[in-house]
């Protein structure tokens, strides 16, 4: 299939760069070379994440019809490929809430808990471990109740705290993650599988790091929380305050002989992305897959660099498309509005760029999902605010509201496109012709 050509359709050529990204994280595509062979005794399938349902489904396509397989993965709503669904596999799939944690989600974490006890050495681990896992691996500390880690996670979510902020307190918080289900798998060897959605492709941040050991600390957790005023229930305080929800750390015995691959990660992405784009005579700059920030002011920035572009063919050569990843956040200061990083990235974009001619962007989640709308992202035009104006739409007060996704719905520039089954998290495509 030919690339749409960018200076005709800019909307379309965009799309297929966010596509070629997509597909390049799909666990179909890569996750054959990292499979190990299969023990002498049986395969256990763990995982967590909103591409746990594609690659158990790899898995099994892939793994010895004659071999013994079996295991539990849990992942978001609306995740389990629709193939998998109806074949019936022999690793079970379940579904639970993303990104506050829920009661099905609590039960997974806790079966998969007790699957993980009573391996021996001749059996094998293997952890399917994805962006969202976090939440979706939701088993509370002892003493803590599901509803303390629901309020918890609504809380770091509205704080603007960073992903590894996040995930440092909600390890410490957690009877599985933070290499807890490793420890729980101990001594069967553990081979773990990581699709990376951090900045860094950190594997103690992915998904909270359930099968890795964890550098960090109680005290740092308190911290975090302090440094962002969270309320926490006493059972929550003690246990960091005493040290007694700590986590396995480097160099204990539950991690010898475990091996660990990241099968796919942003950086990768951002890539085959940029291959595409240089094949239609565009070339392509990678900025960085690690940026992090308040996702209008992210939205700014990269909109200055496309101006420069524009105006005055610095620092890079026009026609060309700059492209990044990382994760954004949010940090909400009024409750109520719809839309998720990539919604408020593009707003800030487009109030930046005020129309500039011959710059067109996208933003979206490789997930598929912004937030919890039904949106991948959107894309903004060099008309935006001005069809915006024509239909009384206000681009400054919705930026906000944090309520993009009317006014992209408005203008008929969302991204929908469904879940993905993978994640490597924020994709962004400006295009400067």
């Amino acid at each position: 299939m030919n690339t749409p050509d960018p200076r005709q359709d800019p909307r379309a050529f965009l799309r297929a760069l966010y596509d070629a990204a997509v597909r390049r994280a799909l666990p179909e595509f890569v996750i054959a070379p990292f499979l190990p062979p299969p023990p002498r005794g049986r395969t256990l399938v763990l995982g967590a994440g909103k591409a746990g349902g594609a690659m158990a489904a790899a898995v099994d396509a892939l793994w010895p019809a004659d071999a013994p397989l079996s295991g539990l993965v849990v992942t978001r709503y609306g995740h389990v490929p629709p193939a998998y669904r109806s074949s019936g596999g022999r690793i079970e799939l379940v579904e639970a809430a993303h990104p506050v944690p829920d009661a099905a989600g609590r039960a997974a974490a806790a079966r998969i808990a007790g699957l993980a006890q009573g391996l021996g050495p001749d059996d094998l681990v293997l952890a399917l471990i994805s962006g969202g896992g976090s939440a979706l691996l939701s088993l509370p500390a002892p003493g803590l109740r599901l509803e303390d880690k629901q309020a918890i996670n609504r809380a770091l979510l509205l704080s603007g705290a960073s992903i590894g902020e996040m995930n440092c307190v909600r390890k410490h918080l957690s009877a599985i993650k933070g290499g807890r289900l490793a420890a729980l798998a101990a001594p069967a060897p553990l081979c773990s599988l990581l699709i990376s959605d951090v900045p860094g492709d950190d594997p103690g941040v992915i998904a909270s790091g359930p099968t890795v050991p964890d550098a960090t600390s109680c005290a740092d957790a308190l911290a975090i929380c302090r440094r962002y005023r969270l309320d926490l229930p006493p059972a929550a305080r003690e246990g960091l305050d005493s040290g007694a929800f700590e986590t396995p750390k480097p160099g204990d015995a539950c991690f010898a002989g475990q091996t660990l691959h990241l099968i796919a990660t942003p950086q990768q992405s951002l890539e085959a992305a940029a291959t595409l784009a240089r094949a239609a005579g565009v070339e392509a700059h990678v900025l960085s897959d690690e940026i992090e920030g308040e996702s209008r002011e992210v939205g700014k920035v990269h909109a200055a660099l496309a101006r420069a572009v524009a105006r005055r063919g610095q620092p890079f050569a026009r026609p060309c498309v700059l492209l990044s990843g990382g994760e954004t956040t949010v940090t909400i200061r009024n409750k109520g509005g719809r839309g998720g990083r990539a919604g408020e990235f593009l707003l800030g974009c487009a109030l930046a760029l005020q129309g500039e001619p011959g710059v067109h962007a996208l933003a979206a989640d490789t997930d598929g999902i912004d937030g919890v709308e039904d949106n991948a992202g959107a894309v903004v035009t060099p008309d935006t605010l001005a069809r915006a104006a024509a239909l009384g739409l206000r681009p400054a007060e919705a930026l906000d509201l944090h309520d993009s996704y009317p006014l992209f719905e408005a203008l008929g520039d969302l991204l929908v496109t469904g879940p993905s089954y993978t994640n490597v998290n924020d994709f962004r495509a400006l295009l400067v012709v």
